[in-house]
């Protein structure tokens, strides 16, 4: 069993402009890269959990999703920061599923394909869904990015306002 970060994909480690899954609109977001190097250095495994209801809603197919993801792996690989598996879910809000955030689907698939300890193990999101996910799958604790905090948190889910500060709390509890 090893520990991992859990990362959102959009907004966590590229620029969320909605839909995300153009190549020519590929932005990592600032820091990502010698964010997620510590955490490799730290003995973390480094896994994706998103969601991608467009897919779902028909705005673009699953081939675009892996393209991106493709490009996403490659260019984080490429500066020293190896993604282990990227799960998502491509269903639509409402569809039922058991893997759409914030239900614990794409953590538990994630668990069983890499080996994970989920209570040894972190996330890192930009929304509620992430954490929510994250802590009904058992992991150690979430970390939400967002610039103000929220006025609600579920337990061990912690307020940070970008991933760096996000590596620093998750190296300082680990």
């Amino acid at each position: 069993m090893s520990r991992f970060v859990f990362l959102d994909r959009d907004g966590t480690l590229v620029r969320d402009r909605g839909y995300v899954h153009r190549l020519e609109e590929y932005a990592l977001l600032p820091g990502v890269a010698p964010a997620l190097r510590r955490l490799a250095a730290a003995g973390f495994r480094l896994a994706i959990v998103t969601n991608q209801s467009g897919i779902g809603r028909g705005l673009f197919d699953e081939a675009a999703y892996r393209a991106y993801e493709a490009h996403l792996e490659a260019d984080l690989a490429s500066q020293g920061a190896p993604i282990a598996g990227s799960f998502f879910c491509p269903h639509a809000p409402g569809a039922g599923c058991a893997c759409r955030k914030p239900a614990p689907g794409l953590f538990l698939a994630a668990r069983d394909a890499l080996g994970a300890e989920l209570g040894a193990s972190f996330a890192i999101g930009n929304d509620a869904r992430d954490a929510e996910a994250a802590l009904a799958a058992g992991c150690r604790a979430a970390l939400w990015i967002a610039p103000e905090r929220p006025a609600r948190l579920p337990p061990r889910a912690l307020h940070v306002t970008d991933l760096a500060a996000a590596v620093d709390e998750i190296l300082r509890l680990a």
